[in-house]
């Protein structure tokens, strides 16, 4: 292993908890075009089973770590080229454990233009501050006359020339500027202040028009606010030590980089110099460093809550493959339905007009029972958004109607189903249909199997995010897809029903082959094995070692196909029933048959333990659906509106966002209540999703209703939630600081929102204090 490589390994088996060994393991899979959930499934021996989790923070780590030793190796050669490289310079680089350091030491050796600094040099005045160093008991003032001259006219401007010298020399010393650094991060506040004239057009960041809070305690969703309102220009930001002792400290440690140890006239000289350097270069170098550290930390914890968020909503329970009746509710241009059946097909639909204007009433509930009888329909599935509970209550009037079975009515998110109808998917898939009505079918289908249809919407447009549109973009699209992708794979794909969006986040596939297989499926039919997937254009061996695994094929040729066990290890599970002495089919999900067998003995050169019993754990219980069981809220009756909540109400409802501060939950009133983080459990709670996910079903409490601003407090403790605020979401000076934008759409995918604001922590019991203006600013409408 080279020098670089195995210093890459270290780090990042120190960072995973793994050894070196198995990192190295890992990244060569990776390197040879392995897939993290390939590996992870299917590699278990090689990597000394590393899971996903530890894989995808290996993968971004070696992604930074080799730009890292690329820039180091770059570096080197220029500092050599220019014949400064000495070992001690060497050895420093090679030690350099961030890029920030890194460049750092290369600061003195980058091509840079032309500066105050050098034009003092050219002048012959850098013997002059050797002289101030030199001889502190000189006065500096003297010293300079002998320095004036033509270039250099005054005594004034020769001194200031010293100076440019000593502040260059300070703003390129790394170890300076490593402990300036270190002292920033432990005692640097972050102010932020109201812009004149801004207290009006910037009302939603009111909270921040005065604020301050340690830089290194901030959360990430307050960081975020601050910077959104500086980036609209409503506040100025400012981070640096706080006070005047906290700037003296700052200069106390660039005068000891200097050597300033008695009072005499060349140490005052250079003690002024240093604190001119603070204020004029040091201060704003840290400034710009803390402030990129700052933003990337807030957009890792914000992309870090938009992942998890999206990975629960994928992984929500199915309904399954049940004839489902989809209902998008409107008002003025009418509730539109479409059916589909157990396979997602759809077969018929309708705009149905039971509001104002039209009244129709009686006619949509006739329809809606036609549409029940006629297709089977066991599932109505109806869209959160406007009208969503006069269209459930009408539904619930036409099912009393009925006679015989009744089908179960459900209300969904429909949260990004009008960015698929607008989509050249959607288009594709239903060229002749109305864009309005492909939104029903977008809601049908997503309660059938929320996984195959929310991948075929762009996970920003899902609305489970915190300040999405603020965080780096490219950063979050990665972070999101590999969240898909370990969604899709952890549950399965059925080969012959699946959508070519849902195939192309397969392990090894992608859209183009995703296509093909489609295609080549529409032209010769089901597959009837997975190595009937070689046949399809463009699918080579490495691509079906990668996806075969994760692809199922129910009542084909071969019934392992519609197992987790992956075509490479079929002669091994073949060898297990064999040891059963039964048939194949008669073992696959009979866990008895299977008792008595020691996984050690079915260990070859080829797969271990892991594997084998990977093997028999997925012949007990063939393809499962690693999924929670299917379950919805209930809406209480006759609250269907925020004026109809009051404070004391037990009422069900739907966990739809997860963020630092709190969950978010649609209690059917089209505004969703926010429990915050001190109120989701009689314990302290650090990290809301310790304690729900989004898709949850939960009990909660109404502890406030503001209706002139749609905010509404909610509680889910059980001790009657009479505690105050326990102000851990605060900033200082006992303010509660905003919470920023919730970052889901409104409906259909709308902008994300603002936020800003807070209460005054511990001012109020229920909980009420803990909500605070920030946190409410961030309720989402639908």
């Amino acid at each position: 292993m080279s020098t670089t490589a195995d210093r890459i390994a270290r780090t990042i088996a120190t960072e995973i908890a793994a050894s070196a060994a198995q990192v190295t393991a890992a990244v060569g899979l990776l390197d040879e075009g392995a897939t993290v959930p390939f590996v992870a499934r299917y590699r278990k021996e090689v990597t000394g089973g590393l899971d996903d989790t530890q894989l995808r923070t290996l993968a971004d780590r070696l992604t930074y770590l080799r730009e890292m030793e690329a820039r180091r190796a770059t570096i080197l050669d220029s500092i050599k080229g220019q014949g400064k490289l000495t070992d001690d310079l060497a050895r420093a680089i090679a030690q350099a454990d961030t890029k920030a350091t890194l460049e750092d030491i290369y600061l003195p050796y980058k091509p840079k233009r032309r500066t105050k600094a050098m034009i003092a040099r050219e002048n012959g005045l850098e013997p002059l501050l050797r002289a101030i160093e030199e001889n502190r008991a000189a006065d500096p003032a003297k010293l300079a006359e002998g320095y004036t001259g033509e270039a250099v006219e005054t005594v004034k401007a020769a001194l200031e020339g010293a100076r440019d010298i000593l502040a260059e020399e300070l703003t390129e010393n790394a170890d300076l500027l490593g402990r300036l650094r270190d002292y920033m991060m432990r005692e640097a506040v972050i102010t932020a202040r109201v812009q004149p004239g801004k207290d009006e057009a910037g009302a939603k960041f009111s909270d921040y028009f005065d604020h301050r809070e340690s830089w290194a305690k901030i959360p990430g969703h307050r960081a975020l606010a601050i910077l959104r309102a500086a980036k609209e220009e409503v506040v100025t930001i400012e981070i640096a030590p706080e006070g005047e002792e906290g700037a003296t400290r700052a200069v106390g440690i660039v005068c000891t980089a200097i050597g300033i140890p008695g009072d005499g006239p060349g140490d005052q000289w250079l003690r002024t110099a240093a604190g001119w350097t603070w204020r004029v270069k040091l201060s704003l170098s840290m400034y710009v460093d803390l402030l990129t550290d700052l933003r990337r930390r807030a957009h890792e914890e914000a992309i870090g809550v938009f992942a998890r968020n999206l990975k629960d909503l994928l992984l929500a329970a199915p309904a399954g493959n049940r004839p489902t009746l989809g209902l998008d509710p409107g008002i003025r241009t009418g509730v539109k339905a479409a059916v589909v059946d157990a396979t997602g097909k759809l077969v018929e639909t309708a705009t149905l007009y039971p509001f104002q204007p039209r009244m129709d009433l009686r006619g949509a509930q006739e329809a809606i029972a036609r549409m029940v009888k006629k297709h089977g329909v066991e599932l109505i599935a109806i869209g959160n958004g406007t009208a969503s509970r006069e269209t459930e209550r009408m539904v619930a009037d036409t099912l009393k109607l009925i006679e015989g079975p009744k089908p179960t009515k459900v209300v969904v998110s429909e949260a990004g189903a009008s960015v698929y109808s607008a989509s050249e998917l959607a288009a594709k898939e239903f060229p002749d249909l109305d864009v309005s009505l492909r939104g029903a079918v977008s809601i049908a289908r997503r309660l059938q199997d929320p996984l195959a249809e929310l991948v075929k919407i762009t996970p920003e447009s899902i609305g489970v995010g915190q300040y999405q549109h603020d965080v780096d973009q490219r950063r979050l699209a990665q972070a999101l897809e590999a969240v898909v992708e370990d969604a899709v794979n952890a549950v399965g794909v059925d080969l012959n029903i699946a959508s070519a969006p849902l195939l192309a986040h397969v392990a090894g596939l992608g859209p183009r082959l995703a296509e093909a297989i489609v295609a080549h499926r529409d032209a010769t039919g089901a597959f009837p094995s997975r190595k009937a997937l070689l046949k399809v254009s463009g699918l080579g061996p490495k691509a079906f070692e990668q996806c075969a695994g994760f692809l199922r094929i129910r009542e084909g040729e071969e019934p392992l196909d519609a197992s987790s066990v992956h075509p490479e290890a079929y002669d091994v599970a073949r060898r297990i029933v064999s040891a059963c002495g039964r048939d194949i089919r008669s073992i696959m999900g009979q866990p008895t048959a299977l008792r008595g067998l020691r996984a050690e003995d079915f260990v070859d050169d080829t797969f271990g333990l892991p594997t084998v019993r990977d093997i028999l754990s997925e012949l007990e219980k063939p393809g499962r659906d690693p999924r929670p069981e299917f379950k919805t809220a209930s809406f209480a009756d006759g609250v269907e509106d925020i004026k109809d909540l009051k404070p004391g109400m037990m009422l069900e409802g739907t966990v739809t966002n997860v963020a630092a501060f709190g969950a978010f939950v649609d209690v059917g009133v089209h505004q969703d209540g926010l429990v915050h983080v001190s109120q989701l459990a009689d314990r302290f709670v650090k990290d809301p999703h310790e304690v729900v996910k989004a898709g949850d079903v939960v009990r909660v409490r109404v502890t406030e209703v503001d209706i002139p601003r749609k905010r509404i407090g909610l509680s889910m403790r059980k001790d009657g939630g009479d505690r105050q605020a326990s102000g851990r979401d605060s900033g200082p000076k006992g303010k509660t600081a905003g919470a920023g934008g919730k970052g889901r759409p409104p409906k259909h995918g709308g902008r994300q929102g603002g936020g800003q604001s807070s209460g005054q922590s511990g001012g109020k019991s229920g909980g009420q204090g803990a909500l605070g203006d920030a946190l409410l600013a961030a309720m989402k409408k639908k």
